[in-house]
């Protein structure tokens, strides 16, 4: 449950879009670090008293690495702007019956500038979707499409199994002018455009981004039990489904990697086999990268042999995608390894995105 702290901000540390992050002193005299996203609360200011939900910062969980700010109770932010006792500037709730949920307008409601589009569109016309479990595949799979189609129309949906807030992930800051834009879907928020559904998002993608591809991914904060079934990235197999039904062409990007001491992730993680091999009933392209090590590639034959039924595993060469992984303009992490520490898991992610743009013939 929560576990509630109260404290006066003594620094404004860094700022990046839609977060601020600070440092915060709490009565006591601890200092604790802390996150603001100032669209919610306000702009925190030093001097600023502030009410923190500190548990996943004192539980020691990695992503969670922040107190997060709930309220600035002394200086409240004015409402907003536009109109919100009506439905002309939205309707759709997120992070819904929590104590700070958002009213967004959704990209296909009744006041959007997009609802005549979206109200048609029933279809992605092939569009190539690569559906990932980690957010930290999102900019190398970009790398990956980058490589070989630099011009190409990329959009990134933020599922929720993560991250609800967009603004949490500095990844997401730093690739911004590299996309066409972010959709938030399902209870996650803060992208360019909001959908209800992972459904309406996907079609906003094509239909209102106009994007060439689309990356499917959880934000920051993948949540795990270490069993079959309790991971969040199980959605992954959802999305491919969402894909088959509205007509685009799923691409999977596998979780691989030799450099994770936990033997359920290594090979092929039981993540991907799972939501792949049990979740998803349409079928995917399943991408694996061409000169993996051999005792590596040996561990991902086997562990794809069942899958084979209904996906197409693929062989993609790989010339060239360390050094688009190494262009890349952020920092390449995951569960705090970089490139180098676990380079198969960054190079299978490359590669879904060259296989992605490879379909566009």
């Amino acid at each position: 449950m929560v576990r509630w702290r109260s404290g006066t901000v003594t620094t404004v540390r860094r700022q990046w879009t839609g977060a601020t992050e600070l440092e915060v002193r709490l009565a006591d005299g601890t200092p604790m670090r802390a996150l603001a996203y100032p669209h919610l609360v306000g702009h925190p200011e030093p001097g600023d008293r502030v009410l923190l939900n500190a548990a996943a910062l004192l539980m020691g969980l990695g992503t969670g690495g922040y107190a997060l700010v709930v309220a600035l109770p002394d200086r409240l932010p004015a409402d907003p702007p536009q109109v919100v006792d009506s439905r002309d500037a939205g309707h759709l709730v997120k992070a819904r019956y929590t104590p700070l949920q958002p009213i967004l307008l959704g990209v296909d409601e009744e006041a959007s500038p997009h609802r005549e589009v979206l109200a048609a569109a029933d279809s992605l016309d092939g569009m190539p979707v690569v559906t990932a479990d980690l957010h930290s595949a999102l900019p190398a799979v970009l790398a990956g499409i980058r490589a070989d189609a630099p011009d190409a129309r990329v959009a990134y949906l933020l599922t929720d199994g993560g991250a609800l807030p967009a603004w949490f992930s500095r990844t997401l800051d730093g690739l911004r002018d590299h996309l066409v834009g972010t959709v938030s879907v399902g209870q996650a928020f803060g992208g360019d455009l909001e959908a209800a559904t992972l459904h309406t998002g996907l079609l906003a993608a094509r239909h209102v981004l106009h994007a060439d591809v689309a990356i499917v991914a959880q934000g920051p904060g993948n949540l795990g039990t270490g069993t079959r079934w309790g991971f969040s990235g199980v959605a992954v197999g959802e999305a491919v489904n969402a894909v088959a039904v509205l007509g685009g062409w799923a691409v999977g990007s596998l979780r691989i990697s030799d450099a994770d001491p936990r033997p359920r992730h290594q090979g092929v993680s039981h993540h991907s086999l799972t939501a792949y091999g049990r979740v998803a009933l349409a079928p995917a392209d399943l991408v694996v990268p061409e000169g993996l090590e051999p005792a590596l590639a040996a561990q991902v034959d086997a562990a794809l042999a069942g899958l084979t039924d209904r996906h197409h595993v693929v062989r993609v060469h790989t010339d060239g995608l360390d050094a688009a992984l190494r262009a890349v303009p952020v920092t390449l992490s995951t569960m705090g390894r970089g490139l180098d520490a676990d380079h198969a898991y960054f190079l299978a992610a490359a590669a879904a995105g060259r296989h992605a743009v490879g379909l566009l013939g």
